[in-house]
């Protein structure tokens, strides 16, 4: 059901064939609707065959959400807001976070993390009831929030709740850091964008934790035709992160602009070979030890333009690889289950 009559200049996502049912997704089905993508010239309307689901927002895997940034703010923030010694408590709290960041990126069990992580939830809200305007600490939690709702959260009224709460967090941190983004809700597109020129390098941390916070809310609100038409605001927010971050060590982004870059096929405007582009510059800064960027290429370029070869290839490699790198095992764990289901759907796919 497509949004009301007001709405003339839109497109209808086009449907892409249902893939198997993911538990460890970042964006999962939605069904058609119009939707404004400024970046098109010519609007086009496309009503999908009843049989087929309406899919903007592909899997993602949760390597997004679980970074380094999520252990070091949240910890960092609740040590330095209950210590008289900061300069102390700063190098305690950092290195806890070190490990703790460690210990999570290095679990190859997934099912451990999905059933620690809510502790550390209820931690950061309670410090959020004593400072609720501490940006670091918002961020922190928008980021835990949006990796658990959209990876662990299987009821989809929870991961709304979850996510809902996520993007609030960033919201109020990133309008504490940065007053012009006070009013980024429901802004058009040109506003939006001139918006992100005053961004430096001291945001960088909150505009990731806003991307990914957004990111997810859509998954989430994935039946809401206004939440799908903010994907080109978060391309745009993710671009300038890279700016203003030195985010060229930073592979997870490129699997990011990707994943947005392909979201489309060709003739509602997606960008197929910037988003092939994308997502081999995640690889390369990975040296392909971050296996998920292969399953989001095969997913989201090879399956769109029905490149079969590159498709298996892409995920056999995956399946071939180790899991347990440093730093990548718990997503590597993640992307090889994609990875099994992907290929054991392709002679349906393709």
């Amino acid at each position: 059901m497509c949004g009301g009559q007001s709405y003339t200049t839109c497109v209808v996502v086009l449907a892409r064939p249902r893939e198997s049912k993911k538990r460890f997704s970042l964006f999962g089905e939605i069904g058609p609707y119009k939707v404004q993508f400024p970046d098109l010239e010519k609007h086009t309307e496309y009503v999908p065959e009843p049989s087929r689901a309406c899919k903007v927002c592909r899997g993602m895997s949760m390597v997004y959400g679980i970074s380094v940034r999520i252990g070091r703010l949240a910890v960092i923030s609740i040590f330095l807001l209950n210590s008289g010694c900061a300069s102390l408590m700063s190098s305690a709290a950092s290195g806890f976070a070190d490990n703790l960041s460690a210990a999570v990126l290095n679990q190859n069990d997934p099912e451990t993390v999905r059933d620690g992580a809510p502790a550390y939830l209820l931690l950061l809200d309670s410090f959020l009831e004593g400072s609720p305007d501490d940006p670091a600490l918002n961020a922190a939690a928008a980021n835990l929030y949006a990796t658990y709702g959209a990876v662990f959260a299987e009821d989809p009224e929870r991961a709304r709740r979850l996510t809902e709460r996520a993007r609030r967090y960033s919201s109020k941190a990133m309008c504490v850091k940065y007053k012009p983004s006070c009013d980024w809700v429901g802004m058009p597109f040109d506003e939006y964008s001139a918006t992100l020129d005053g961004l430096g390098e001291k945001h960088a941390d909150f505009v990731y934790a806003h991307g990914v916070a957004s990111l997810t809310y859509i998954r989430a609100h994935s039946d809401d035709y206004v939440a799908l038409a903010e994907l080109p605001h978060m391309e745009a927010l993710l671009t300038r992160y890279l700016e203003i971050s030195g985010g060229e060590s930073d592979g997870s982004v490129y699997t990011f602009l990707g994943i947005l870059a392909t979201l489309r096929p060709p003739a509602l405007g997606g960008e197929m070979e910037k988003g092939r582009a994308y997502f081999e510059r995640a690889i390369e800064i990975s040296g392909g030890r971050d296996l998920s960027a292969k399953v989001e290429f095969a997913r989201g370029y090879a399956r769109t333009l029905y490149e079969r070869e590159l498709h298996d290839t892409l995920l056999q490699e995956v399946m071939a690889a180790d899991a347990e790198v440093p730093g990548f095992t718990l997503t590597n764990v993640l992307a090889q289950r994609d990875a099994a289901e992907l290929l054991a759907g392709a002679d349906d796919y393709f």
